[in-house]
């Protein structure tokens, strides 16, 4: 009890819980994953450093996310009980819990019949599940001993969050000043249900229906456009885009109402966790002055996958979900051209069926050239990032993207297509300036793509313009210290704290 006192003073001196008086902004985030505790995609790993980047610039920053069965018991044994409610679930309660990870700055709602599953999504009761997580969210800030002035939101999951506050507790003098702000991760994913749960789970009344309908049902994406004080999205371009009927997912009529109030801010990395000249996970440790390290990488890639070792030829990564956002499509139509070339291939992902039995079936065809792992590997996910000499991410859209940012940091040379994130921070290499960190292309077009890794291929020969692209990616700024400070600039204009300038 004595140490974990002392624990507790410490991570009040580090900024964990501001002291009394302390005029930075107090923000909740509200999201369905974050890692370490529970991870999907790149959600949960913005949840994770978003917060912690922001904490490092003074802001009280916390967390609340439902408490899933997949949490590991590392964590659960340290993770107690604060409050029991009944939170109102349309015209039922329901029982949960408020619960705290001791000494660290995250709450989680339990409620087994909601969140003791296998999997954290695709269930029948999905409305269900997440209106219940809004509105407990909502109950539980009286009993957190903290009140934020921000609650940020991400992603449908967390839609209902702001309508909640500004239709059931608008009234209470605890939640009036509280501001909301809410970020698209990925807008094609919005959360839509049959117009009962309006009344059923939401517990609202038809006026307040136009404002969340969508084709006659309800949307929990709109909701939280409609209803947060702030939009913001992960990259500039997907700001941009998604207020056009191509990328706005039939949303683009909101995006542009609420255009005034939509801020595209880059998602960035953890530069501890993703850092090649310290990461535990790769066979060798490297940095740009070490970077003969990287071939060390590479050979024992080459070993465990059972391909053969090659330092002469470019290992082609793909890092990804294999669905048709990630430009699947243009790899099946052209992936016998792009094997005929001297390289070799890795992939690693799990996704729509056709594209994992292709490229199982390729790999039967090519052996010695195509290594298929079909699985969410971290450990391994790392170790090809090191190894591999390029990147291919050639998506349909992609609202900012992680993977090149960490194939950047590890001097693996993205090949993407300009939308979205990937247009922000890859820049084709140009030979007459030596500017540019990746190669791209512009067109969702399979031999537009073909000629592009081609020309990558090109310049993995020439060595000197080699070293150089590979340094201007590795000499990056991928961290979240700028986008934090972005949104700290959004959450004090929202408080009304004058910026610092």
């Amino acid at each position: 009890l004595s140490a974990g006192c002392k624990q507790e003073k410490s991570d009040l001196r580090n900024g964990e819980k501001l002291n009394k008086g302390d005029e930075n902004v107090r923000v909740l985030f509200v999201a369905s994953e974050a890692a370490p505790f529970v991870k999907t995609g790149g959600l949960g790993d913005v949840v994770r450093s978003l917060p912690k980047a922001l904490r490092k610039q003074g802001l009280d920053v916390r967390v609340i996310l439902p408490k899933y069965a997949e949490i590991s018991a590392e964590y659960k044994r340290n993770i107690v009980l604060k409050k029991k409610l009944a939170v109102p679930v349309g015209w039922r309660k329901q029982y949960c819990g408020v619960e705290r990870l001791r000494y660290k700055p995250f709450y989680f709602i339990d409620n087994e019949y909601y969140f003791k599953r296998k999997g954290l999504y695709g269930f029948f009761d999905e409305a269900e599940r997440y209106a219940f997580f809004c509105r407990a969210v909502l109950e539980a800030i009286p009993y957190l001993k903290f009140v934020p002035d921000i609650i940020h939101c991400h992603d449908w999951h967390t839609g209902p969050v702001s309508l909640f506050l500004k239709t059931h507790y608008h009234a209470t003098s605890l939640y009036q000043n509280i501001r909301t702000v809410f970020t698209i991760h990925n807008l094609k994913y919005q959360g839509v249900f049959p117009k009962e749960i309006l009344g059923n789970l939401l517990g609202l009344s038809e006026e307040h229906f136009p404002a969340v309908e969508f084709f006659g049902q309800v949307n929990f994406m709109k909701a939280g456009l409609n209803f947060s004080d702030i939009i913001t999205t992960v990259s500039k371009t997907y700001a941009a885009e998604i207020q056009s009927s191509y990328f706005g997912e039939q949303l683009d009529g909101v995006m542009r109402h609420r255009s005034a109030d939509l801020y595209g801010i880059l998602n960035g990395i953890d530069e501890q966790e993703y850092n090649p000249e310290k990461n535990k996970h790769i066979f060798s440790c490297y940095n740009l002055k070490k970077i003969t390290e990287k071939q060390k990488n590479k050979k024992k890639l080459q070993q465990h996958l059972n391909l053969p070792v090659k330092k002469a030829v470019p290992l082609l990564a793909i890092v990804s979900r294999l669905i048709d956002q990630k430009g699947l499509a243009l790899i099946e139509r052209v992936l016998p051209e792009i094997l005929a070339m001297d390289l070799q291939m890795v992939v690693l992902g799990t996704g729509e069926p056709k594209y994992e039995y292709l490229f199982k079936w390729m790999a039967k065809q090519y052996p010695d050239k195509l290594s298929v792992n079909i699985s969410f590997d971290q450990v391994l996910a790392h170790q090809i990032y090191a190894a591999s000499d390029l990147l291919l991410m050639p998506s349909l859209f992609e609202p900012c993207g992680l993977s090149q940012l960490i194939a950047l940091r590890y001097g693996c040379l993205p090949i993407v297509r300009e939308t979205g994130g990937l247009k922000d921070t890859v820049h084709a290499y140009d030979e007459d300036t030596g500017v540019g960190n990746g190669f791209s292309f512009t067109n969702f077009n399979a031999h537009d793509m073909l000629y592009t890794i081609k020309r990558a291929v090109d310049y993995f020969n020439q060595k000197q313009v080699w070293s150089k692209i590979v340094a201007n990616a590795m000499t990056g700024d991928y961290s979240w210290h700028k986008s934090a400070q972005e949104y700290i600039k959004l959450y004090k204009q929202l408080v009304n704290i004058t910026p610092n300038p």
